[in-house]
């Protein structure tokens, strides 16, 4: 794989620092990091109309539909920009996940119908396929929807719904036949979250944030033109969203940028008249993750060409997913292992009248959210079971 950039692409670059300078702002930025989800709602919808604007709100697109029509190494360039610079990526529930199922497998009425509000941010989207007793094991999902004439009536619940609160649509994961294996008999439903019947409950993660929630339908009617696919096949729509979704958790450049911020960190924490960063300990953890990272960064340059190429993510994702997630717990962790003792005492700063660090607190949020990536999107060991059988033949 030729790694050094073309002309054309070295210009592409100027192009992207250009409209991130003109484009994103301190303030934004502020809001854009605002643990509060009102203020950050708002804002990132914000963000995601100026990116639709400029025409980069969906790189992963084909431009028939409103992507951009780069190419891998074009997506990339962007991608690097953007995390560099600690700029949040767009939401993915719309944009990279039921979009690509939408314009991949849905009807032309539904391509116009849903295609247009996604990539102007003007209709917000939240994942319905984890249930209390489906985590993992998602095929094990109970949430039924019986077809009554032209409708589909949905009983059950989801759970771990992020961002459900500011939602106008949800895609869910409904058992439509309880016939055969149970991979089988599933559907792919797009749901109105105004309809009659849809309660959602909050719950507060261990970072004390409310972006998760519990999305109960008490016989909700659902149109069957609201339906993606055929009845019963949702399970092959399922895999092509999830294969989407992992390659996107594997989260290269912000790990990148993560352990940038980790260097300006250590270069000023000082113990015993001696700067972390010239601690022989501290750099030889620093250097593992950086070769690991490297590694796991044209694994994922790999995937993207043979997508451009116009094959689809496969059992790469998995692997994207897996190494990805605990690349970026360890970033975590060594970020946490700065902070040391202070993690988490101040709410900012850093202010030199008080004991800890202006990234103590984050970092340590960062961490017990983090937690959970090795978890969603379906879980490592999972993930390794379909390496197994798809890769190894086992």
């Amino acid at each position: 794989m030729d790694t050094a950039f073309a002309p054309e692409d070295i210009a592409f670059r100027e192009e992207v620092i250009e409209f991130f300078d003109s484009a994103y702002d301190d303030e934004l930025d502020a809001r854009l990091n605002n643990p509060d989800p009102a203020i950050f709602q708002p804002a990132i919808v914000e963000w995601q109309k100026r990116l639709n604007e400029r025409g980069w709100i969906a790189p992963g697109w084909p431009k028939e539909y409103g992507g951009t029509g780069w190419d891998d190494t074009k997506a990339f360039i962007y991608e690097s920009e953007r995390a560099s610079r600690g700029i949040r990526d767009v939401i993915p529930f719309g944009l990279k996940m039921v979009g690509p199922v939408i314009y991949t497998f849905g009807t032309d009425e539904q391509k116009e119908r849903f295609l247009p509000p996604i990539l102007s941010s003007d209709e917000w989207w939240c994942q319905g396929y984890s249930e209390p007793g489906a985590g993992s094991d998602l095929a094990s999902l109970k949430t039924r929807a019986v077809r009554e004439g032209d409708e589909y009536v949905v009983t059950g619940a989801k759970i771990w719904t992020s961002y459900a609160q500011f939602a106008d649509w949800i895609f869910c994961l409904v058992r439509t036949s309880t016939e055969g294996k149970k991979q089988a008999g599933i559907s792919f439903l797009l749901i109105d979250m105004k309809s009659p019947g849809i309660k959602i409950n909050p719950i507060v993660s261990i970072d004390a944030h409310h972006s998760l929630n519990e999305v109960e339908f008490n016989d909700v009617r659902v149109p069957v033109a609201n339906r993606i696919g055929e009845e019963n096949q949702g399970w092959t729509y399922a895999k092509a969203l999830l294969a989407h979704e992992r390659t996107a958790i594997a989260g290269v450049a912000d790990s990148k940028r993560g352990l940038e911020l980790i260097k300006g960190f250590a270069r000023e924490e000082v113990n015993a008249g001696k700067r972390l960063i010239d601690d022989p300990l501290f750099q030889k953890r620093l250097s593992d993750i950086e070769i690991d990272l490297m590694a796991l960064e044209f694994t994922e340059l790999r995937v993207l060409a043979s997508v451009a190429a116009g094959g689809a993510p496969g059992a790469e994702s998995s692997l994207l997913k897996i190494r990805g997630t605990e690349m970026q717990q360890a970033v975590q962790e060594l970020m946490m292992d700065v902070a040391a003792h202070y993690q988490g005492v101040l709410p900012g700063g850093p202010d030199p009248e008080v004991l800890g660090h202006g990234f103590g607190t984050k970092a340590f949020k960062s961490y017990m959210y983090g937690r959970a990536s090795t978890i969603y999107g379906g879980s490592n060991e999972v993930q390794k079971n379909i390496i197994a059988k798809a890769v190894l033949g086992l």
